[in-house]
Order: structure tokens, then C-alpha cells, then sequence
């Protein structure tokens, strides 16, 4: 009887494990299924300063923010994460990677080695951005200077460190479904739309996490803690931006330059390094998106101690 039940305890095991390797196989965009493409250059580099490309992966502490050696530490409750070198240097960077393999890791989340990435690159918002734009990012950076310069690895604790079970948060927060335009909203809505939910990211800073570091969806853009732990993210719903114009929202993206005449300063501040590169028209657009967010009540904050 004994005997019986350790066979089918190791059964049960083997057949869960199988289970759990089968949901979990990170999944990859071959080349067969990208049409053939010419990249548009002019559109990599707004696609570029859109998804703020720079903002994180630019080498730190040096002025050109086309050099993306990477580097920069991104702390987290599940350990700390170093953005790597995205230049076209083919030893440190990406330079012997694919067009399908950079698709792959934006849509996807899987790196060229067939690994899941840790969810602080966020895929969860870029998996929305059109193909055609992806792949002219990628021709865009091609164009720019190749950096040495290897970022540090990861600094993540057991469990979180087994890239495995990242199978089963995407299945949970990472949805593939493509944004779909608002027939019933003005173009400059629909085109911010597209860049505060796909390529501005907007939401990975601005809305609070759960226990497993998802956004909690029904507060999203509610702001709440800094994802990175220190400070706290505002809530730019209109429960946090009602006082505020298109104009001043757009005002904001150009300068950083709120209307009281204060200075957003933090990551915020590498946010309109790139921002402020964008044309008048999709900044005024992404102000018109985020002026008709509704009101949402976000995470209440802590009182200042002292």
C-alpha cells in the first residue's frame, strides 16, 4: 500500500512538473512570421524618445544619452536589477542580435537565449507597441555608438532569482493583447493613448504594485510608492490632475516645469530628457489621453515621520 501511494506521490510530481515546464516555456517571435520591412529611421529614433529608451539604459553619470552602455541599479523588494547595455556593440550590447530576437524581447519578454527577463524591463506595457515600430527601433539603434562596457549581473535572492517561474507571473500579467483604437475618440486621443500605454510606459511608475509586483489594475495611473522605494509616484488621474490643462500637462512634458512653477526632479527628470524630444503634436496629444483619465482614488500615502 506503502508502495502504491510513493508511486503515485512521484506520478502526481512528475506530471505537475511537466505541467509547470510546459506553461512556463518562455515564449519567441521567429523570423518567418516578420514581413519584409525597411526600417524608417525618423520613426525609430521618435519610437526611441517615446519609449524612453534612454531614460534607463543610457550609460550614467556621462552627458550623451545616445551612449546606452547601461548600468544603472534599479532597486526593488525583490532584489536589484542592473539595466543592461543595449548600444550595438556585438560583445556587450546587442549587436549580434536578430531583428526577430529584439521583437521577441520587447513583445515578449524572452531574451535571445531563450530566458524569461525579469518584469523590471517592461514588457507587460511594451508588448502593446505596434511590430512595424519595434522594428524601427531597432534600426534606429543600430545607428548609434557602440559601448564596451558590461553591466553588472542581477542581484536577486532564491526564489526570485529562478527565471523559470517568471512563466507564471507573465501568465498572470502579461496578456498579448494588442491596443485597439477608440473609433469613438479624436485621433490626438488615440495616438496618446498608444504612447501612455504602450511606449511611455506611463503605468510601470505611476500605479501601485501587488504582493507579486503586478499593477494593481483598477488603480492604475492612481500612483503610489516609487516601484524603486524611495518617494512617491503621483497619481495623474484626474484625482491628481484636475486643477491641471492639456496645456500644462504638455507644458510639463516639454520642461518639467509644473504649473506652480516647481521642477519634477528624480527619474521623472530623465523622463522629459526624452519627452521634451518628442514633437509638439504627440506631446499635446499624450496631455489630451491623460486629461480624460478618470478620477481614481490611489494608495494612501504615509504621513512624513517627525
Amino acid at each position: 500500500m506503502l508502495k502504491r501511494f510513493l508511486f503515485l506521490a512521484i506520478g502526481a510530481v512528475a506530471i505537475g512538473l511537466a505541467v509547470f515546464w510546459w506553461l512556463t516555456i518562455p515564449a519567441t517571435i521567429a523570423a518567418t512570421a516578420l514581413p519584409i520591412h525597411t526600417p524608417d529611421i525618423a520613426n525609430g529614433l521618435t519610437t526611441f524618445n517615446a519609449g524612453g529608451c534612454s531614460s534607463c539604459h543610457a550609460t550614467p553619470a556621462q552627458p550623451d544619452r545616445t551612449r546606452l552602455g547601461g548600468g544603472l541599479p534599479i532597486t526593488s523588494p525583490f532584489g536589484t536589477f542592473y539595466v543592461p547595455n543595449i548600444s550595438p556593440d556585438p560583445n556587450a550590447g546587442i549587436g549580434r542580435w536578430t531583428e526577430a530576437e529584439f521583437v521577441t524581447a520587447l513583445a515578449k519578454g524572452t531574451s535571445p537565449s531563450g530566458q524569461h527577463y525579469f518584469p523590471a524591463f517592461p514588457y507587460t506595457t511594451y508588448q502593446h507597441t505596434k511590430v512595424e515600430d519595434i522594428r524601427d527601433l531597432f534600426g534606429y539603434l543600430k545607428t548609434l555608438p557602440t559601448v564596451a562596457s558590461k553591466a553588472p549581473d542581477h542581484d536577486v535572492p532564491f526564489p526570485f532569482n529562478v527565471r523559470r517561474n517568471l512563466g507564471v507571473w507573465k501568465l498572470l500579467f502579461l496578456d498579448g493583447k494588442p491596443l485597439v483604437a477608440d473609433a469613438s475618440k479624436s485621433a490626438p486621443w488615440n495616438r496618446g493613448a498608444y504612447l501612455v500605454n504602450a511606449l511611455g510606459h506611463c503605468a510601470e511608475c505611476h500605479s501601485p504594485r501587488n504582493v507579486l509586483g503586478g499593477i494593481v489594475e483598477s488603480q492604475r495611473f492612481a500612483g503610489g510608492l516609487n516601484p524603486e522605494g524611495e518617494g512617491w509616484v503621483p497619481n495623474i488621474t484626474q484625482k491628481g490632475l484636475a486643477e491641471w490643462s492639456e496645456k500644462d500637462i504638455a507644458y510639463l512634458l516639454e520642461t518639467g516645469q509644473t504649473p506652480d512653477g516647481d521642477t519634477v526632479g528624480g527619474s521623472m527628470a530623465r523622463v522629459i530628457r526624452n519627452t521634451s524630444q518628442l514633437s509638439a503634436e504627440d506631446r499635446t496629444a499624450m496631455a489630451v489621453y491623460l486629461k480624460s483619465l478618470p478620477a481614481v482614488d490611489g494608495p494612501v500615502r504615509p504621513k512624513k515621520k517627525g
